[in-house]
């Protein structure tokens, strides 16, 4: 079925994309991807999912951004995975799944269909998500990347009241990444996990940036403040993306979305000195957040 006209169709980035290194190999990553958390649970309607290749175009026309899923995100992986093959975009992506689920046979087993789901044989980033069993999966991971059918591993998690376990999944484990939430509006892991992250060389994906959806519909409600123009943000989000990406532990933010207009704009969040936006924006934060 041919996917109907579309205003989205036809966006694009005009990058380069800011990257980072991955710490354990160096290897860079452009500094915003994509989340798939509800936006790519979807069915087949063609004009969805016509939207949603433009999503990961525009994400891969950085040069290898993340687009990171999740066996818990319903039909995600396999949207993702069947939208890349079908653009061919699959070798121009760093894919990253997670596993979640009790026990090594059934963590195997999980992370088997991700792979099928994904149609591939390589999977960039592996996560034990949540920290559900760390050590079976870690176990059975590290396995797999001497094997070369994982290239990293990693554990995550979405709230800070699971900071102390996480901490000591940094600690204690071998793990190439972590994946936590950062927001403005809560900065508890500039305490501790971001510096350890930093001196135990791990790179950081940050999710939620939005601080989950609260914190952008709540300053939405204001014009943006005269600041905003000079550190190159024309919208809210890019406002909150920007502080997250201006931090120096941060390796890559994934803001979720299934929208192309605001994937464009998430994407040219990371343009300019984010350094100084950092600034500003903690600046007109003090007293208010």
């Amino acid at each position: 079925m041919r996917a109907p006209p579309d205003i989205f169709l036809g966006l694009s980035y005009d990058g380069p994309m800011q990257q980072r290194p991955i710490p354990s190999t160096g290897e860079m990553l452009p500094i915003v991807g994509v989340g798939t958390y509800r936006g790519f649970d979807v069915g087949g309607d063609a004009g969805t999912r016509a939207r949603l290749t433009e999503v990961l175009k525009l994400v891969v026309a950085t040069k290898g951004g993340v687009v990171d899923s999740s066996p818990m995100y319903g039909r995600a992986e396999d949207v993702s995975g069947a939208l890349l093959q079908e653009a061919n975009l699959r070798n121009r992506a760093f894919i990253a799944t997670k596993v979640w689920t009790s026990g090594q046979a059934r963590g195997i087993a999980q992370m088997e269909k991700s792979f099928k789901l994904f149609r591939t044989d390589r999977i960039d980033l592996m996560q034990v998500h949540n920290l559900l069993d760390t050590r079976a999966h870690l176990d059975t991971l590290a396995g797999w990347k001497k094997e070369g059918r994982v290239r990293y591993v990693g554990v995550t998690h979405y709230h800070s009241g699971a900071y102390n376990e996480l901490e000591a999944a940094l600690n204690n484990e071998k793990v190439d990444f972590v994946q936590l939430n950062y927001s403005l509006d809560d900065r508890m892991a500039e305490q501790r996990l971001l510096p350890l992250a930093e001196h135990k060389g791990i790179a950081v994906i940050v999710n939620l940036p939005f601080g989950g959806g609260s914190l952008l519909s709540e300053v939405s409600k204001q014009p943006l403040p005269p600041f905003a123009k000079e550190i190159g943000a024309s919208t809210w989000s890019q406002v909150l993306l920007k502080f997250v990406l201006g931090h120096p532990g941060v390796t890559v933010a994934i803001p979720g979305t299934g929208n192309p207009t605001h994937m464009a704009e998430n994407l040219a969040a990371a343009d300019g000195d984010l350094a100084r936006g950092r600034e500003a924006i903690l600046k007109w934060a003090k007293g208010r957040l």
